[in-house]
């Protein structure tokens, strides 16, 4: 579960690492006041910022489900592959919606990565508490 688990943290990472890209680059292009960062309000900022400051935040709603079920399944020093299987399938999924967030952006194609994760994280707790007994 250890490496489903840093391979999250890895894509936020890169997300992250994206975003403040994107961002000083739309302020050293003239495109975004630097102001308008200090609260994400008022201008009509690029596309791009929008996305790339999106995703990030994304990567802290449902993720927290997914570290929480993680560090459960550590801590109760579970084996079951199930679930483990459920978390790199929810970490594939999440790579696969950051790509098409910030690539082609179908919202039809993000949804369903999005809601194929969700089940994902689902799964991996209703496994968890299964193996619990």
């Amino acid at each position: 579960m250890l490496y489903p688990m840093f391979m999250m943290v890895m894509l936020t990472f890169l997300i992250m690492l994206v975003t403040v890209r994107v961002r000083t680059g739309s302020v050293r292009r003239g495109e975004v006041p630097i102001s308008y960062y200090a609260l994400m309000e008022g201008d009509a900022v690029p596309e791009i910022v929008t996305k790339t400051t999106r995703q990030f935040n994304n990567l802290f709603q449902v993720p927290v489900l997914f570290y929480v079920g993680g560090v459960l399944y550590i801590a109760m020093e579970q084996s079951g592959q199930f679930a483990v299987n459920c978390a790199w399938a929810f970490v594939a999924a999440r790579i696969v919606h950051s790509i098409i967030h910030l690539g082609y952006n179908n919202v039809l194609h993000r949804l369903l990565a999005f809601g194929f994760a969700n089940l994902c994280v689902l799964a991996m707790w209703v496994a968890i508490v299964a193996d619990a007994n």
